[in-house]
């Protein structure tokens, strides 16, 4: 749900994953990488299945040792919600991590509208719902990694329990940013749009120790708690997803 005002995008889709990259990087081989990692994530669900089907955390720590088990597992547990939540968010951190031990400077790696990059120059991202396509975060240059992540119970494929249009959790670290937005936005829900805003921006009261800001949409209403990006008004964008 998020879509990146720049050109020369590469494409990588493995199966469910769709990544939309943009990178100083040339020749990083950025492929093989998440084809390991997927292969890492998908023989742990084949003796572990539970991983897969639960809408909640595990309530032991995997005895595994790959960076993808852990990274989910971690990012489950600070937001309360299953494992595969947060799958999403981990690709486009771990795909964001190799990079940068690659050297870049600037590289985004978007995930099904989740969002790991690190900018040394300015960048904007729209923020897309079925009723709101034109603002979005003005990102000042940064030396460290930045999630962007966004659920919604209206667009893409994830599971949610909730009635935005979207929410958006950014912070340091996009699985938790990931496992955030669907726990915030499973709380967005009443019988008013008014209400559903309240809940979502009281669920995210509760998760403000592990991130900069959230911003929530519901019908035409926009909520915001902590601190995020200066938001702009965007020209307005469809996606393809």
């Amino acid at each position: 749900m998020i879509k990146m005002n720049k050109k020369n995008i590469q494409h990588i889709n493995i199966e469910e994953t769709h990544i939309r990259l943009i990178s100083d990087i040339l020749n990083h081989n950025l492929e093989n990488y998440i084809r390991t990692i997927r292969k890492d994530l998908k023989r742990y669900i084949y003796t572990n299945p539970d991983f897969l089907n639960r809408l909640e955390p595990l309530d032991e720590k995997p005895e595994d040792n790959s960076s993808i088990i852990n990274s989910m597992h971690h990012a489950s547990k600070i937001s309360n919600v299953g494992p595969m939540a947060t799958v999403a968010g981990t690709i486009s951190e771990l795909s964001l991590n190799y990079l940068i031990n690659k050297g870049t400077k600037l590289s985004s790696v978007e995930n099904g509208g989740d969002i790991s990059l690190i900018n040394n120059k300015p960048m904007v991202c729209g923020i897309y719902s079925n009723t709101i396509k034109d603002i979005g975060f003005k990102l000042k240059a940064r030396d460290k990694a930045l999630g962007i992540c966004t659920s919604s119970a209206t667009v893409g494929h994830s599971i949610s329990f909730g009635n935005s249009e979207s929410v958006t959790v950014v912070g340091p670290k996009a699985s938790i940013c990931d496992g955030l937005a669907t726990r915030i936005a499973n709380d967005v829900y009443g019988e008013s749009d008014e209400e559903g805003m309240t809940n979502g921006l009281e669920s995210a009261e509760d998760y403000k120790d592990y991130y900069d800001g959230v911003l929530i949409t519901i019908g035409q209403l926009v909520g915001t708690i902590g601190k995020l990006p200066k938001i702009v008004t965007t020209e307005p964008f469809d996606i393809d997803y």
